[in-house]
């Protein structure tokens, strides 16, 4: 079947997906250029030297953003579509990253960091949805993996214009990494008419000749051969089915949660993958990197900000690398994978740190050791950290109850950002190295939970998964009709 062996429509469709992972730049971006700026002196002198709790508030307004951006966010996805969830969003992080680089003093600058974040928190929601909803079957783990990795991407470009911005003798120093937080963020919008809508959305609104057109042109190229159709009738099938069956929780609210067993575990798993992605001592490097750096004797403003964009370089490299043989791997095998490898990586960054601090931070060779182990600990981090706790978060949530639950993912993600905005600093400036113990002990719980409590996902599709969580059987397609026990991607890799 020649026009299903031709690619051309798979390279269109990636393409789309990777206009969809452009929204998670922006905390990349976000993240990196607050570490480049706090090692600016203009910026510094500018927002009054902010220190401790000051500072932190200013790291977290992006993230004040977002958790306002709770209260409407899954509304807005399940609404109005994914699509335009996501053009919203964007358009609201332009208009914020603009009035970033107009500020004038800290409140204009912190307000206009809440507008950047309460956009990002509304496109955030829609974007790893939509990746899952329209990536061909065999290609979704790959695909929904691959979208907190350009997370990187936003971080390389502000860690390195920050660096080029350096010598810029005035106020520009800062604003034009400060404009340019909304540059991608304009591409996806003015891009973004090019991708398809959810056909799960679709379906779930009553449009399901317009699904059938989307997946026929994106799955198959308009392919006109027998499988072809068949592979696109199976996907909106199982669509159905899964739809027709989540009727049982129509009207899909937020307290099922807590009323639903099987959804009181999905609350778990939710909750305990954002401890993971921010609280597994990331956040120390995320926004305090030059605190960090500072605390092993790397002072010089050009040394950190060339450390800080070769560390999101390497980031980038790594969590692409993991993100593409996702599917060789079980998810458990990666969290624990993860966990183990970033709780030895971060005893032994704490030991060296204290002995680098005891000695008076005269010997090189151990500053040069925490920073591999800074390194290293990012290679384990991105293996578990990254890209998997999206694509795991769209397979364990159903369609139904999908965008309310990244929504709570993001809700808890900013609190505990808000924790390291504000603790961290604080911690850092008590108590120095000996802060890291405490992120030694909380990795050391996550790897335990993990073990104990995380199901397998990997092997069932979308409408599938759901038999991991004892709430689904084989026989629901019956509902359509369709008798036989294949899977979508058995059917698409017949295809």
């Amino acid at each position: 079947m020649s026009s299903l062996k031709d690619n051309g429509h798979f390279l269109y469709l990636n393409f789309c997906i990777w206009l969809t992972t452009l929204t998670s730049t922006n905390n990349g971006y976000d993240s990196s250029m607050l570490n480049g700026l706090q090692s600016l002196p203009r910026w510094k002198a500018y927002m009054g030297n902010p220190q401790g709790p000051v500072l932190g508030a200013l790291n977290n307004g992006n993230t004040f953003g977002v958790m306002l951006s709770f209260l409407v966010s899954s509304w807005i996805a399940d609404k109005f579509g994914r699509k335009k969830a996501i053009m919203g969003g964007s358009t609201l992080m332009i208009i914020g990253a603009i009035l970033q680089g107009v500020s004038t003093n800290y409140g204009f600058f912190l307000f206009s960091r809440m507008c950047l974040g309460f956009g990002s928190g509304i496109a955030i929601v829609s974007s790893p949805s939509l990746i899952s909803e329209i990536a061909y079957p065999t290609h979704r783990p790959v695909a929904t993996a691959l979208y907190n990795v350009f997370w990187y991407l936003g971080a390389i470009i502000a860690a390195w214009c920050t660096f080029a911005t350096r010598t810029i003798d005035n106020a520009y120093q800062w604003r034009i990494p400060s404009y340019l937080q909304g540059a991608l963020p304009f591409i996806q919008v003015c891009l973004f008419f090019l991708v398809p809508e959810s056909p799960r959305y679709l379906i779930a609104n009553g449009k399901v000749d317009k699904a059938r057109e989307i997946l026929h042109k994106h799955h198959t190229g308009s392919s006109q051969d027998e499988r072809a159709f068949r592979l696109v009738e199976f996907e909106i099938n199982e669509i159905q089915a899964a739809l027709e069956q989540e009727k049982i929780y129509s009207n899909a609210k937020y307290s099922d949660f807590f009323t639903i067993g099987s959804f009181r575990k999905r609350l778990f798993l939710v909750v305990w993958t954002s401890v993971i992605m921010q609280l597994s001592g990331n956040g120390l490097v995320s926004y305090y990197l030059s605190k960090v750096l500072n605390s092993i004797g790397i002072t010089s403003v050009k040394q950190q900000l060339e450390i800080n964009g070769c560390l999101m370089i390497f980031n980038l490299v790594i969590a692409g690398t993991v993100a593409s043989v996702v599917n060789k791997f079980k998810r458990r095998t990666l969290f624990l994978t993860s966990l183990i490898g970033m709780l030895v990586t971060y005893v032994i960054w704490t030991a060296l740190s204290a002995v680098n601090q005891e000695r008076g931070f005269k010997e090189k060779g151990l500053a040069r050791g925490v920073l591999a182990m800074i390194f290293i600990y990012y290679v384990f981090y991105d293996i578990g950290a990254n890209g998997l706790p999206w694509l795991y978060m769209t397979e364990i949530l159903p369609y139904s109850h999908r965008a309310k639950g990244i929504n709570i993912h993001n809700l808890v993600q900013t609190w505990i950002v808000i924790y390291n905005g504000f603790v961290n600093a604080i911690a850092m400036e008590a108590i120095g190295w000996k802060y890291y113990i405490v992120y030694c002990c909380i990795i050391a719980v996550e790897l335990i939970v993990v073990f104990f409590t995380y199901p397998e996902t990997s092997g069932y599709t979308l409408e599938e998964v759901a038999k991991a969580f004892g709430d689904d059987d084989t026989t629901h397609l019956r509902f359509f009709g369709v008798e036989h026990q294949e899977s979508v991607d058995d059917v698409s890799k017949s295809v």
